[in-house]
């Protein structure tokens, strides 16, 4: 067994004893929504505990990330720009930490026109997605651009999926303590995206709100060590994209 094998495969077995164990708690909880204040709470006091080591896994995370990837990026941009019209990298509004607004940078991945009728969710085989843009959302390429908002601070390299302010305010509508996931830093990668495939309903973004709820309530260090290592299985099989 070479060694390459053998790290993975410890590496997996950790992953599952701790997917079990987090497994498990989630379980025993009948409601995520009656402990949305006591998640709070502990997640503050997590913070306060971890929050320089997760500053500095993001960092590492995020300068590893864009070192390693270098060549696939300016190869990516160039497919990009061959393929369509329009910017290689484009910005756009999320909501982000204590539902503030801010811009999202990502690879451009459909028409210059995709939202002429305004906002909406990605469709299952979306016309509006190009050639490449097809490639890059089902390997996640087309997120890492978002390293750069990891590197300002307004996000972190792990955390729930930053929304756009269109839908969010439908969102916390319709669920209750959906505002609960803007207690911390919207990431890159996260519990509720390797564990639930893209939500574009309702019913979707409340099963991911259980799934960021989760997070937040078990958070540690060694759990964002693990939802990367997830992010890579992910990325190679296109878990969830669309």
């Amino acid at each position: 067994m070479s060694l390459g094998i053998l790290v993975f495969t410890l590496l997996a077995a950790l992953a599952g004893a701790t997917l079990g164990r987090v497994r498990a708690a989630a379980a025993m909880r009948a409601s995520r929504a009656a402990f949305a204040p006591v998640i709070e709470r502990d997640f503050s006091q997590d913070v306060a505990v971890h929050g320089p080591l997760k500053r500095t896994i993001d960092l590492s995370a995020s300068v590893a990330l864009l070192v390693v990837a270098a060549p696939l990026l300016l190869l990516v941009a160039c497919f990009i720009k061959l393929d369509s019209p329009g910017p290689v990298i484009y910005r756009q509004r999320r909501v982000g930490f204590q539902g503030q607004a801010f811009s999202v940078y990502k690879f451009r991945s459909m028409r210059l026109d995709a939202e002429k009728d305004g906002p909406r969710y990605a469709a299952v085989n979306d016309q509006r997605v190009t050639k490449v843009g097809r490639l890059i959302r089902k390997t996640r390429i087309d997120e890492i651009p978002q390293v750069i908002n990891v590197l300002r601070g307004e996000m972190s390299f792990v955390g729930p999926r930053p929304e756009r302010p269109e839908f969010v305010s439908d969102l916390e509508r319709a669920i209750p303590n959906y505002h609960a996931r803007h207690l911390v830093k919207p990431g890159i990668t996260g519990w509720a995206q390797v564990k639930y495939h893209y939500a574009a309903t309702i019913e979707g973004a409340r099963e991911k709100l259980r799934y960021d709820l989760e997070y937040m309530q078990r958070y540690t260090p060694v759990l964002d060590l693990i939802i990367i290592l997830m992010t890579v299985r992910v990325a190679l099989f296109g878990v969830g994209s669309r």
